[in-house]
């Protein structure tokens, strides 16, 4: 069983930045593709980033190319996600996501297994 943990949200003003972690423990960190998603309330968890298991493939939604870029540190088990420009669309609570061993880092909720609680970013105009 994974278990993963988010740290890192907060408050912070249009323009500015923020990075999110995620702590990994409990299975083979590097052999899963890894992923952060974000949810407002009342709408459908979306798709932020994700990243292959060995860091060489990246995939970003559309309005977070050349804003956001996920990395990963496999002997460190964690993924971060840095957030630069942010704006205030970009508020939501950001949930880390891993897939089964040798998953594809997929765009849908569906390619996921295991999930952190979330952190909450709010980005103030």
């Amino acid at each position: 069983q994974v278990q993963l943990v988010e740290s890192g949200g907060g408050l912070v003003q249009a323009g500015g930045s923020l990075s999110l972690s995620c702590a990994a423990s409990g299975g083979t960190f590097s052999s899963y593709a890894m992923a952060w998603f974000r949810q407002v309330p009342g709408k459908e968890r979306e798709f932020a980033a994700s990243i292959s298991w060995n860091g060489g493939n990246t995939y970003y939604t559309d309005s977070a190319k050349g804003r956001f870029t996920i990395s990963r540190d496999n002997a460190k088990n964690t993924v971060s996600l840095q957030m630069n420009s942010l704006k205030p669309e970009d508020t939501a609570a950001y949930y880390c996501a891993a897939s089964v061993p040798g998953g594809w880092p997929g765009r849908s909720t569906n390619y996921y297994d295991y999930w952190g609680q979330g952190t909450q970013v709010t980005v103030s105009s």
